[in-house]
């Protein structure tokens, strides 16, 4: 195994043993697990490389290498986790990052100074709204607008819970003119793919070409409750059954618009079904249910959702019941800079001799990034291809194949940059 992958292996062992319990990981952001977790990193930052970390208005977590150039490299990902999370999600781009730091000091001073970002509440777990630090970053985030009314299970409002970070509202602001002073002229992220498609394609390290984009909404049936014993069949006005047909209907559209491609897969997904009255004897009146579409061209996501509203319309008139749709979230697709794709795409053939490409279903903070920054992921591969649970997990080869491919995307990237003025001139 590569030196610098034992380094970092060491590093998320030490972590997980520091934050987690039987359950999984607990570094929910905001809270006291995230705080200390954040600490280990300062410190050891700290003492590795010399250097103090600092927070931007919004709470994301910076250490800063000086380079030849005040032009810069951003690399990051997030320590925040789900509750029960698994050992790698978000820790792994950021402890890959602290290796490239180390690496770079070692050899002396690199051309472009370096960025390590650790984005505050990527996950969201804890109030809903997901990618926090990273938007703010982007100038994306509308702060009193999104977070302000935001209150968790325990009935704590998300301004209070800043406030116990040393954040406010008003400073989540500040952090797009903190990021444009950095002068950063590429952002990087290494990350678990967080899904199967590379355990199927028993391949370790892959390309991610780009973050799907989402449209995601709520549905409403609305039909007549009825006793289940007095109503016959073909005069109920079910809405749960025309939310389950619509649910199919989804199915049927993802497996209409997916290609035979990892890069051309989309997904439909109905996670979420309410159903009033709720009881055994009773013919459901009214069922919510939501969908979930996602695809990374755009041209094709826009189809999908097409589909998905006929399909409602369609179901509705079976069941004789009425639809109405409310939006949740709309997102749009992020391709990745073509430049940096291909240093990934080299970084990666050369350590395994192959490149598969994919997109990414789940968001990161490279999808905010994206929208300001030349950026370009590095997925590792995923075993048993499930996240969000303490049994996520990464055979050590894979993890040690995914660092080497990132380390060799750095090296591709800081060469290319240091090399732009010279290029100019001539």
């Amino acid at each position: 195994m590569h030196p610098s992958s034992k380094r970092v292996i060491a590093d998320l062992e030490e972590l997980a043993e520091l934050t987690s319990d039987a359950r999984g990981a607990q570094r929910v952001a905001w809270g006291p697990v995230w705080r200390k977790c954040r600490d280990w990193f300062s410190a050891k930052v700290k003492t590795e490389l010399g250097v103090t970390t600092e927070r931007d208005g919004a709470a994301n977590l910076w250490a800063t290498l000086p380079g030849a150039s005040k032009t810069s490299l951003v690399l990051g990902s997030h320590l925040d986790s789900v509750p029960g999370g698994g050992w790698l999600d978000g820790c792994l781009g950021v402890l890959a990052g602290l290796e490239v730091l180390r690496r770079a000091k070692a050899q002396g001073t690199p051309p472009l100074t370096l960025h390590l970002v650790d984005w505050a509440d990527e996950e969201g777990a804890r109030f809903g709204r997901s990618l926090t630090g990273s938007a703010a970053s982007a100038g994306a985030l509308d702060a009193h607008g999104e977070l302000g009314h935001l209150v968790d299970r325990a009935g704590v409002k998300l301004p209070d819970a800043l406030a116990e970070n040393g954040v406010t509202l008003d400073g989540m602001g500040t952090a797009r003119s903190y990021f444009d002073k950095l002068n950063a002229k590429a952002y990087l992220e290494l990350h678990i793919e967080q899904g199967p498609v590379l355990q199927e394609l028993k391949e370790p390290v892959g390309v991610v070409l780009g973050t799907m984009g989402v449209e995601r909404y709520q549905l409403r049936f609305q039909g007549q409750a009825a006793h289940s014993g007095a109503a016959p069949i073909h005069l109920r006005k079910d809405a749960f059954l025309a939310a389950a047909e619509f649910a199919l209907a989804c199915r049927d559209i993802s497996v209409k618009y997916s290609g035979k491609t990892p890069k051309s897969r989309v997904v439909a997904t109905c996670g979420v079904v309410k159903v009033e009255p709720n009881f055994v004897t009773a013919v459901p009146g009214s069922t919510e249910i939501s969908i979930d579409l996602r695809a990374l061209d755009a041209k094709i996501l826009k189809k999908m959702l097409a589909d998905a509203k006929a399909a409602s319309k369609v179901a509705a008139k079976h069941h004789l019941v009425d639809v109405s749709w409310s939006p949740l979230l709309h997102i749009t697709p992020r391709i990745f800079d073509a430049t940096l794709t291909k240093f990934v795409r080299e970084s990666v053939k050369e350590v395994t001799g192959k490149a598969p490409e994919l997109p990414s279903g789940p968001l990161h903070d490279a999808a905010e990034m994206a929208a300001v920054v030349p950026t370009a992921m590095v997925f590792a591969m995923s075993s048993p291809g499930v996240s969000h649970t303490r049994i996520e997990d990464t055979p050590r080869p894979a993890l040690d194949k995914s660092i080497r491919a990132f380390l060799g995307t750095v090296d591709r990237t800081l060469a290319h940059f240091a090399a732009a003025p010279k290029a100019r001139k001539r």
